[in-house]
């Protein structure tokens, strides 16, 4: 369970991480630049932790996924960006992607 909490920091500094990613517009601006280095850093750290139990492409799934569905939620409400009806469908594919995963695989963890 300690390797999934692992996972979950790392999804959030990643989320961190590519918000200010946007917000350093190119890296021209040094607060935002600054946030998505040590981000990313705390991203794959977390997510290195995690992998000591997890098997990477289940690791890497839950990654992808939970983080474009996050990303896209605050593209939408901080950045104003919209999704059509193909994105959001296409964002479900994913999250169904990753309950089937989760729930219904049986990759084992050690």
């Amino acid at each position: 369970m300690k390797a999934y909490l692992f996972l979950l920091v790392a999804i959030l500094a990643e989320i961190i991480g590519t918000s200010a990613l946007k917000a350093s517009d190119g890296f021209t601006k040094v607060v935002p630049s600054s946030i998505v280095l040590v981000a990313f850093s705390v991203a794959f750290y977390f997510l290195s932790l995690s992998l000591r139990s997890i098997p990477v492409g289940v690791a890497y799934a839950i990654w992808s996924g939970v983080g474009i569905v996050l990303i896209s939620i605050v593209g939408w409400v901080v950045f104003k960006q919209s999704l059509d009806l193909a994105a959001m469908l296409g964002i479900g594919l994913i999250v169904a992607g990753v309950v089937v995963l989760n729930f219904f695989s049986k990759v084992s963890t050690h």
